[in-house]
């Protein structure tokens, strides 16, 4: 089986995660409030991105390591799928009922620590802040994740594993380049502000159906 499309579709459903890009806008909007050039915003931005790229890489070679270790079976990326199938559920649920008390986002007690961190207004804080966001996030996109490393596990060495990951981390952090490199440029951070405000339940609709349907397809392989 060719796991390269089920990387890129499963990192790509992860990397539009509303949690991480909220958390970036909010970063490059305050740094332009203090007067930054947009040279100083990439570089800020780009260390933030590269905090929850770094994150995401340990997280992955500590758990395909464990599978591997203990040789816990093929299951897992059956586990991972019904991870991805509940997740997405439970994001369409957000969109319908508002009110349904379970709730994929980050934490509001962590708000406090994030916007501590973007007053340090340094490079080393804004890694801080993406390995942060990156662990905070998680749980809204481990789904994919864990279904991935199953895949990994099934049928990848250790090695191969790593190169993978690469490859699923990569494209998992692309939408938040591309956001950075759009919206640094503080003509066009407020369009694309005012276009997440517009667009949120469309993207947590397409992406809740997205994780479904990828649920349901690696439990029919």
């Amino acid at each position: 089986m060719n796991i390269i499309p089920i990387l890129g579709a499963a990192a790509l459903i992860s990397g539009l995660n509303p949690c991480g890009l909220s958390i970036l806008l909010l970063t490059i909007a305050f740094l332009f409030s203090i007067g930054r050039t947009r040279a100083g915003i990439l570089k800020v931005g780009g260390s933030f991105i590269l905090g929850i790229f770094i994150v995401y890489i340990l997280i992955g070679l500590g758990l395909l390591r464990t599978l591997q270790i203990f040789n816990i079976p093929n299951f897992v990326a059956k586990i991972g799928a019904l991870i991805l199938i509940i997740v997405g559920t439970v994001n369409l649920t957000n969109i319908f009922l508002p009110a349904f008390p379970i709730k994929l986002k980050i934490p509001q007690a962590a708000h406090h620590k994030i916007a501590g961190l973007m007053e340090k207004n340094s490079v080393p804080a804004a890694s801080l802040l993406g390995v942060l966001v990156g662990l905070f996030e998680f749980p809204c996109s481990g789904g994919p994740y864990l279904l991935v490393l199953g895949l990994l596990h099934d049928g990848t060495t250790y090695i191969q594993g790593f190169i993978y990951l690469l490859f699923y981390n990569i494209v998992f952090i692309l939408p938040l380049i591309v956001v950075l490199l759009i919206a640094s440029n503080d003509l066009v951070l407020e369009k694309v502000r005012q276009w997440k405000k517009d667009n949120i339940r469309r993207m947590k609709l397409w992406s809740g159906l997205a994780m479904i349907a990828l649920g349901v397809i690696i439990f029919l392989l």
